[in-house]
């Protein structure tokens, strides 16, 4: 087992929480702000020492699970009160003492505070809304492992989070139990995988991987990678995110040892990015592996093109390329989370053209009922016309590029082909 200082993480600054934001910093972004934080730890933990708070199965074990150990913390409005007196049964209350810290006690909305924190209008289920919005259980050839592509596989790992959103698409499953996945169900995969050598790539997922032991871990990325076939690993995690301690010198050296290995982190808003999760990043990007950001859109969190452009700059500062932001899925208890698609699509048009090609990600859809992800964009495309089409750029203006005649070559080349198989013929 690694030992729990197996941690070269900076001492947290020590200080209580008080009644005003004395550690919010906002920051203008053309005449907008946006607030990032500093970790401080609460008033309740204040005799937890720093070796403590650095060790990530500490902060596991602390989480917060109750609505009384929650107000201890935090001024709750009625709608979270209710929230979370409601939240048994669905999608458990769950925070790590770390990702707690950067909640505004007062303001309930808190970026960080509306994603962890319950609240009433979770019980309020829209009629479009489904318990497994993207099919994957009509996809799932063997318990555990999503089969919807033709060369890649999903495997849930496990069903633990460190924090666990509010959004989750697979709430359904997520925090149900807090187990990995049976040796019997991985055997079962390994089977499967073997049997499938269209299947290149596999990411693992659940809940999230990052929570298994590292020798657990090791295990399954040793046999996934042991089968010729399988050319790609990846990772999908929040724990860089909402608990950065589990991000250790071990950690990495293990992963090191499975490349081509990948790992795509769950970053939502500028907010979450604090010197321990800068550290952890590092120490991900030093082990050579490859981050990319997935970000869901959310109504109130990130939903201002200014957020979002704030967001993918800071990921490339520490090494992370953002590569998707996602619709908010169809789940259950989640439509006060959901804009409309044309929030999404602005938001593209606002960072096309204004920042970094590398920092603009992919606006999709995970279609419900499993149809995959559908990449929109702004429509950039004026009109076709007969050897040329209009476009437009990122500021407005209009630009007709040549086309090729293609048409006709196709043409000259069939009447050439005609002429060949007549002379064929006669021969």
């Amino acid at each position: 087992m690694e030992p729990a200082s197996d941690s070269n993480l900076s001492v947290p600054p020590r200080g209580v929480r008080r009644a005003l934001q004395l550690y919010l910093f906002p920051l203008e972004m053309g005449g907008e702000k946006v607030e990032e934080s500093r970790e401080t730890i609460p008033q309740v933990w204040k005799g937890v020492s720093e070796k403590e708070w650095n060790d990530w199965r500490w902060q596991l074990r602390h989480r917060i699970t109750t609505l009384e150990q929650l107000k201890e913390i935090i001024d709750l409005t009625p709608e979270e009160i209710e929230g979370i007196k409601h939240s048994k049964g669905r999608l458990a209350l769950a925070v790590t003492p770390y990702f707690t810290s950067l909640m505004d006690p007062i303001n309930p909305n808190c970026p960080i505070r509306r994603q962890a924190i319950p609240r009433i209008e979770e019980i309020h289920l829209s009629k479009n809304e489904m318990v497994d919005p993207l099919g994957e259980d009509t996809h799932s050839p063997v318990p555990g492992l999503v089969h919807r592509y033709p060369d890649r596989v999903l495997l849930l790992v496990t069903d633990q989070c460190a924090v666990y959103c509010r959004y989750c698409t697979r709430r359904r499953l997520v925090g149900s139990s807090e187990r990995s996945i049976t040796q019997g169900n991985f055997e079962e995969v390994l089977k499967y995988l073997k049997s499938h050598r269209k299947v290149r790539d596999v990411l693992l997922s659940g809940g999230d991987p990052l929570l298994l032991e590292n020798e657990r871990l090791e295990e399954m990325l040793s046999r996934l990678r042991a089968i010729p076939h399988i050319e790609i690993l990846r990772i999908g995690t929040r724990v860089p995110v909402t608990l950065p301690q589990r991000i250790t010198s071990g950690l990495v050296r293990m992963l090191k040892k499975y490349h081509p290995l990948m790992i795509s982190i769950h970053f939502t808003h500028p907010k979450e990015i604090t010197d321990q999760v800068r550290r952890a990043c590092s120490e991900l990007a030093d082990g050579g592996i490859p981050l990319g950001s997935q970000t869901v859109l959310l109504k109130g969190i990130n939903d201002k093109p200014y957020i979002m452009k704030k967001l993918v700059q800071e990921l490339l500062k520490i090494r992370v390329r953002p590569y998707y932001i996602y619709q908010c899925d169809l789940a259950m208890g989640t439509d006060h989370f959901r804009t409309s698609v044309a929030t999404g699509i602005q938001i593209i048009e606002k960072l096309r053209g204004h920042t970094t090609g590398y920092a603009v990600p992919t606006y999709v859809i995970d279609a419900p009922g499993g149809g995959g992800k559908i990449p929109l964009q702004p429509d950039y495309l004026v009109s076709k016309g007969r050897g040329k089409i209009v476009l437009r750029n990122y500021e407005g203006k209009v630009f007709e590029y040549p086309e090729p005649n293609i048409i006709e070559f196709k043409k000259t080349r069939s009447m050439g082909e005609e002429k060949a198989v007549s002379k064929k013929v006669i021969a």
